[in-house]
């Protein structure tokens, strides 16, 4: 038996990356985990990975630019069942690196969608579950943007700052409640994302996703207690 034995856990933006590879390590750990992605290809890539380690998956295509899916979402995990342990929040878009001035109102409507509204309605949907659970944990992947303020990465850098800021308030409601909740910034890590931002550099220098595992499982954890803080991975 592991820690996770029989916990239910959402991992968001599980089709690749980071959190495609915490899908199939907390499946490895005991845990059923509900994957949520835009692309199916990529979520049953990962379902057939967890299967054929001997885990369990129930995969969810899903945007999460609709609020109303999100609401659905909550719906159908409570009358399958009736709780949700974990949250893991991933999903993420960088957007056109681009000078302020020049950023397109729609795009950074998408990404204010994605990076920050989509983590709101998450928790409006899924905070009744996760108070349903003996030792409910979330979890929200940020990044160190949020506080560099990097020149022209506006749209990503603000969503994230204030998901921080959200998070941070959601986990000061819940100092006196069993729901732990922290923020993890993954740092310089081998993803298509971080390809995108810095072409020019080497992925063979960057810590791989599966260096995350560790923290994300000590997190996730029922005995955990570590709860409000902002992590540097």
């Amino acid at each position: 038996m592991t820690d996770l034995d029989g916990r239910i856990a959402l991992v968001t933006g599980a089709s690749r990356g980071i959190g495609a590879t915490l899908a199939r390590a907390f499946a490895a750990a005991g845990a059923h985990v509900i994957l949520t992605a835009r692309t199916v290809g990529g979520l049953e890539e990962v379902d057939d990975d967890i299967r054929a380690a001997g885990g369990t998956a129930s995969l969810v295509e899903m945007d999460l630019r609709d609020g109303p899916a999100i609401d659905r979402l909550g719906a159908r995990i409570h009358e399958r069942w009736s709780r949700l342990d974990i949250l893991v929040a991933n999903a993420g878009i960088l957007g056109t690196l681009t000078p302020l001035p020049h950023q397109d109102p729609a795009e950074w409507d998408e990404v204010v969608a994605v990076n920050l509204t989509a983590n709101l309605r998450l928790i409006r949907s899924l905070d009744p579950l996760l108070r349903m659970s003996d030792a409910p944990r979330a979890i929200f992947v940020s990044s160190g943007a949020a506080r560099i303020c990097r020149p022209y990465w506006g749209a990503y850098a603000v969503t994230k700052a204030a998901l921080d800021a959200m998070v941070r308030v959601y986990a000061a409601e819940n100092e006196r409640s069993a729901l732990r909740i922290n923020i993890v910034n993954p740092g310089a890590t081998r993803t298509g994302m971080r390809a995108a931002a810095f072409p020019g550099e080497d992925p063979m220098s960057l810590k791989t996703p599966e260096a995350l595992v560790p923290l994300f499982l000590e997190l996730a954890s029922t005995a955990s207690t570590r709860h409000g803080e902002l992590i540097d991975a």
